[in-house]
This record gives structure tokens, C-alpha cells and sequence, in this order.
């Protein structure tokens, strides 16, 4: 690139940034948090990114972060729970992410969370029942994932729960049973998992 990236700092009336397939980024520098007014971040298929800046939290008006395939990006910094206006975050096909930060359930606005693909995540902080707007989780294709918090039953507002070919899914929380809100559940070819239909039914 022949632009010098700390010149996007200046543009104080951006909402949508959009660095979609820019496979050769490897790192966002600090100039992305001067971006007081950003609503959206796409940095979808930045294959290379292997890190977040810790001031990514500073976006403080951020609502839509998306960083599906970004496939060597290994964490996601603690910062992130600083996002209090975050609506939807894409972490799809983030094949080398093992974790989340327990600051997750800091996100008091997310409504949409995208895991799907995700095949070295191996669970969920229990952080994640803190989330109590949100609607929509996905983690299909999380093929690593062995079991699911109790405290996944904590999300009254949850709507839609795929949790289709998670090949090492063995058992569902009893506390899924509580999950009043509940309009799709997608449990499809997770090959492991036994009969559970007895807790939906509580």
C-alpha cells in the first residue's frame, strides 16, 4: 500500500471501514482508535492478521466488527468487553482462535455472536451467559468443542443456537432448558451427542 495508514485517523466523521480480503494486513495500528464516530469495522478474509491492537477497545461507538477468515488470528484481546456498543460480531472461520477472553460477557449490546468454523475453539467462557440482549449464537463447524457453559441457560433473549456438526459435542447443560426465548435449535450431525430431548422439555 502506498497511503499511509495513520492518515485514516483524521477522518473524524467515518462510520464504515472496510478492509474486506486485504490479505496482506498483518496488523492494525493505533490510529484506529482516533476513529471516534466508527460503526463499522470489516476486516473479513485479512488471512495474515494474527493480532488486535489492546486499544481496539477505545471504538466506543463501534456496532458492527467483523473478522470472519481471519485465519491466523490466534486471540482476541481483553479490550474487547470495552465495546459497549457492539451489535454483531463475525469471528467465522477463525480457524486458529482457541479462546475467548472471559471480557466477552462485557458486551452489553451484542446481539449477534459468530463462531461458526471456529474448529480450534474449545469452549466458551462461562462469561458468555452475562449477555443478556443477545439473540443469535453460532458455532457450527466447531468441531473442537466438547461441551457448552451452564451458564449458556442465562440467555433469556436467545432466539437461535446452531450448534450443527459439532463433531465432539457429547452433552447438552441442563440448563439449556431455560432458555425461554429458544425458537431454533440446530443440533444436526453432532455424531457425538446423546439423547437430550428430555432437558427441552423442562
Amino acid at each position: 500500500m502506498s497511503w499511509k495508514p495513520s492518515s485514516i485517523g483524521q477522518l473524524n466523521a467515518l462510520q464504515h471501514l472496510n478492509f474486506l480480503g486485504c490479505s496482506d494486513l498483518k496488523k492494525l495500528t493505533s490510529f484506529i482508535v482516533e476513529l471516534n464516530a466508527l460503526q463499522q469495522l470489516d476486516l473479513s478474509g485479512c488471512s495474515n492478521l494474527k493480532e488486535l491492537p489492546s486499544s481496539i477497545g477505545q471504538l466506543n461507538a463501534l456496532q458492527k466488527f467483523h473478522l470472519s477468515r481471519c485465519s491466523n488470528l490466534k486471540k482476541v484481546p481483553s479490550s474487547i468487553g470495552q465495546l459497549i456498543a457492539l451489535q454483531e460480531f463475525h469471528l467465522s472461520r477463525c480457524s486458529n482462535l482457541k479462546k475467548l477472553p472471559s471480557s466477552i460477557g462485557q458486551l452489553i449490546a451484542l446481539q449477534e455472536f459468530h463462531l461458526s468454523r471456529c474448529s480450534n475453539l474449545k469452549e466458551l467462557p462461562s462469561s458468555i451467559g452475562q449477555l443478556n440482549v443477545l439473540q443469535e449464537l453460532y458455532l457450527s463447524w466447531c468441531s473442537n468443542s466438547k461441551k457448552l457453559p451452564s451458564s449458556i441457560g442465562q440467555l433469556n433473549a436467545l432466539q437461535k443456537l446452531d450448534l450443527s456438526r459439532c463433531s465432539k459435542l457429547k452433552k447438552l447443560p441442563s440448563s439449556i432448558g431455560q432458555l425461554n426465548a429458544l425458537q431454533k435449535l440446530d443440533l444436526s450431525r453432532c455424531s457425538k451427542l446423546k439423547n437430550y430431548l428430555h432437558l427441552l422439555a423442562n
